[in-house]
């Protein structure tokens, strides 16, 4: 076995970068090529087909089913030109993953043979087996029905032979089983909300998109090791293992040259992202050794999120042609920095204004600062929720740990804008006021030319940050589904938008001017939402005190924080919005309680695995060969002399024996406390059990692991080690 370790990291030094053909066009000339995007559906679409099809897209237009033919004809004829055999509904069901079922382009001719053929009606909707996915006792397993539905606003496209078409994922008595019914629901909730609050700048506004620039890190892993390591095959995550003794702590690899495997597979997977329409912009060396990060061009939030489900999926095929394995665990590995996939949310205008952004009036800055307020009005009413928004059983292991923020949800703005709004906090009156943008700083460097400076710095241990133009929601995990955050936000928003709305228009009724009644309502929401606004640092225990008593939400067990989900303000404002009703919610709780569960339950089990079939024969063969060694010590040596010359290994035989007999005490500890959350039959006290009986126990077990890693043969050891895992090139 210990060969076959030394085998494997010896291949993986050998390796060279797989060769990539680049497209002969530059990226803009081949951007989208297999996405059915407007230009297009312009070319294979009747013009009057084209225009209603487009009206739904840009202004929200209800779908008419008698145009669908016509797309379906259209999106046929160019799936053919392309080598398409195949089609499929693509969604986002509760799994935080996608599924698809393809389903060939044939029927009977009634002539004995077979035609190609592809209608409106199999493009508007299917029926994949809602059984089997997760619904948290919505359906019952004998009641299989389930149906997808055409989301027109997110593109077709083509990946190898299939059609794929992105569809909202439903019961057949119409609750959401997925991701994107709610987010489409919660980016209308916004729309509306902030369209109205906008009217009272902009009248010619007609909507309000909402925008997110989502940057996903990751983690690459020679596949050969990969494999040698059945916990990151069976659970993502390294259980066990001793911290190298060169990690990041020299700051080297951060923004460091690329890796030319690396580079290779990023090239790679940048082609054939373009290709499917996704706008990568970004890509470098992120803070831990072999992780990476790559971000793409804002986009539309529906379409965003699609493609970032899209990439994730992508990343995980190019990877193993490049002899890598992607791993979007948001921990893979204890003692370094975890991967989190940090939202830039923004709103905007279909008149072009950023509603996050300072404007160049008072007016304008009188705007940007109610949307900032409000914004802050909707994180802190429901923290609580936003946090279980983001949590997960791997989520969890990142949050506040190694330059992750932490699991309280606080936001940072900046000097300007802190003085701005504790200046409205302070005065009695009601003045306007600017609000600078970017300022030129000069450098005592000839050569070196003015630099604009933001008006706000950046403060990396803050979950909600401003960072000029917009907010950055960096407590998403790496391997989340960006919606869960999303839905929530936008619906926050939405709630404290029209609640805005609502108590200006009651003082304008009551003989206020427009602007007065403004800044009043701003005035006592900056007043309200101060607790949730923090400069400082995120990691000080100081913080958590200060939090406590600013009475934000400070629950760090997952289970206990997804309850927030079913507090009476929470399901208030989701049927309010029109995005979940309760029923919705109870289920996705009952999903999110038996998820986390499992995945611990999971790693339990490998956990009990690795320890008694690997570890501890390897430990004790080793002690034996010590043992040895000890008696022929004494058969050779007289026994003053054997008894210095045998001290060091009777010291480690000694810690062998002390350590394995913890190891093997704590699994049957585990396993027993596993059967025990077992039997308990409510989904929410399962989930909690486990996290408070069955995880305690394996970091209790992993700490003799990697204390005996230090001390056993290398030789002997099975398992590939982090300074294998984490350096190879």
């Amino acid at each position: 076995m210990a060969n076959l370790r030394f085998e494997v990291v010896a291949e993986a030094f050998k390796k060279k970068p797989l060769e990539v053909l680049a497209p002969i066009e530059r990226p803009s000339e081949f951007f989208g090529k297999n996405v059915f995007n407007r230009a297009k559906m312009y070319k294979y679409l009747p013009r009057d087909v084209y225009e209603k099809l487009i009206d739904v897209i840009d202004n929200g237009a209800r779908l008419d089913r008698s145009i669908a033919d016509a797309v379906a004809k259209g999106i046929k004829q160019w799936a053919d030109e392309n080598g398409v055999t195949h089609y499929t509904h693509w969604f986002q069901p509760l799994t935080e993953g996608t599924a698809e079922k393809h389903d060939a382009f044939i029927e009977h001719d009634g002539k004995g043979g077979m035609i190609e053929e592809f209608s409106g009606k199999l493009l508007v909707q299917q029926e994949p087996d809602a059984s089997s996915f997760p619904n948290g006792g919505i359906r019952n397993t004998f009641e299989a029905r389930g149906y997808s539905a055409w989301d027109p606003t997110s593109p077709v496209f083509i990946i190898d032979d299939t059609l794929c078409i992105p569809t909202i994922f439903i019961s057949y008595t119409g609750e959401a089983l997925d991701y994107k019914a709610p987010l489409l629901r919660s980016i209308h909730a916004v729309s509306e909300a902030a369209t109205e609050v906008c009217h009272y700048f902009y009248p010619d506004v007609k909507k309000v998109v909402s925008n997110l620039g989502w940057e996903q890190e990751y983690f690459l892993v020679d596949e050969g090791l990969y494999s040698a390591r059945p916990d990151l095959m069976l659970t993502g995550r390294t259980l066990m293992g001793h911290d190298s003794a060169k990690n990041q702590q020299m700051d080297d690899h951060y923004f460091g040259a690329i890796p030319e495997r690396v580079q290779a597979f990023m090239k790679d997977l940048e082609i054939q992202a373009l290709e499917l329409g996704i706008p990568c912009k970004t890509r470098h060396n992120e803070v831990a050794p072999n992780q990476f990060e790559l971000a793409p061009i804002f986009e539309e939030m529906n379409i965003a999120i699609d493609h970032n489900m899209l990439l994730m999926s992508l990343m995980k095929k190019v990877a193993r042609r490049h002899g890598f394995r992607v791993l979007l665990h948001e921990k893979p590995f204890a003692g370094v920095n975890g991967s989190g996939k940090h939202n830039n949310w923004s709103l905007s205008t279909d008149t072009g204004i950023l509603l996050h952004g300072p404007g160049k009036t008072p007016e304008d800055s009188l705007r940007f600062i109610v949307f900032i307020v409000e914004t802050l009005v909707a994180v802190y009413k429901h923290n609580g929720l936003l946090k279980a928004s983001i949590m997960s059983a791997t989520n969890a292991h990142r949050l506040g740990a190694n330059e992750a923020p932490p699991a309280i949800i606080s936001s940072f703005l900046g000097h300007q804008l802190s003085e701005i709004l504790q200046h409205i906090e302070t005065s009695d009156k009601d003045e306007l006021f600017n609000v600078a943008g970017k300022q030129g700083m000069k450098l005592d460097i000839p050569e070196i030319p003015e630099l604009l400076i933001d008006n706000t710095d950046r403060n990396r241990t803050s979950p909600f940050a401003f960072t000029g133009n917009r907010f950055e929601f960096r407590a998403v995990g790496s391997e989340a589904n960006s919606a869960s955050a999303m839905i929530v936000l936008n619906t926050a928003v939405a709630e404290a938008l029209q609640n805005f709305k609502t108590r200006v228009d009651a003082l304008i009724a009551n003989g206020l001017d427009k602007i007065s009644a403004i800044i009043e309502v701003v005035r006592d929401d900056v007043k309200y939402c101060k607790p949730i606004h923090f400069e400082g640092n995120g990691y000080s225990e100081e913080w958590v005190e200060e939090a406590k008593r600013r009475g934000l939400d400070c629950e760090t067990s997952c289970p206990k924080v997804f309850e927030r989900y079913l507090d009476e303000d929470s399901i208030r404002m989701f049927e309010s919005q029109n995005v979940m009703t309760r029923k919705e919610l109870e289920a996705r709780n009952e999903v999110k309680w038996e998820t986390y569960t499992k995945k611990i339950q999971i790693e339990a089990r490998v956990f009990g695995d690795l320890s008694m079939n690997h570890i501890i024969p390897v430990c004790t063969h080793y002690q034996s060969q010590l043992a040895k060694n000890v008696q022929s010590m004494y058969d050779i040596f007289p026994k003053d002399q054997a008894d210095k010359l045998t001290s060091r290994n009777k010291k480690i035989i000694e810690e062998i024996a002390e350590r394995t007999q913890l190891i093997e005490s704590g699994v049957e500890e585990l396993v027993e406390a596993r059967k025990v959350a077992n039997r308990i039959e409510d989904e929410h006290l399962k989930a909690i059990a486990y996290h408070d009986t069955v995880a305690p126990k394996m970091d209790e077990i992993r700490y003799q692991i990697d204390k005996l890693e230090l001390i056993v043969s290398d030789e002997l050891w099975t398992l590939p080690k982090y300074r294998e895992l984490l350096f190879i090139r």
